[in-house]
């Protein structure tokens, strides 16, 4: 997984190079990561089956053999996430 935060002193991190391993290019500068990058694996992985379920939380709490509320709170806690890295 792609390390989001300092090891030493927890300040959110940024992306400082991209390079290409075909053409050996390389491109620098500050960027922010994408608010997605910061979640978790597993949020992540959430947010993917709630776009491939259309959004349906009925489908997957169904899939995930959970209780639809239980599923709710898991979308309002990822959505919280997202809310507190966008300030």
């Amino acid at each position: 997984m792609l390390p989001t935060y300092c090891p030493s002193c927890k300040t959110k991190l940024n992306v400082k190079s991209l390079n290409c391993e075909n053409c050996h290019t390389e491109v620098t500068g500050f960027y922010n990561l994408p608010v997605l990058a910061l979640l978790s694996e597993e949020d992540q992985q959430f947010v993917i089956k709630f776009i491939k379920n259309s959004g349906s939380l009925k489908e997957m709490a169904n899939q995930m053999k959970l209780s639809y509320p239980t599923v709710r709170n898991m979308l309002n806690e990822i959505i919280e996430k997202i809310e507190h890295y966008e300030s």
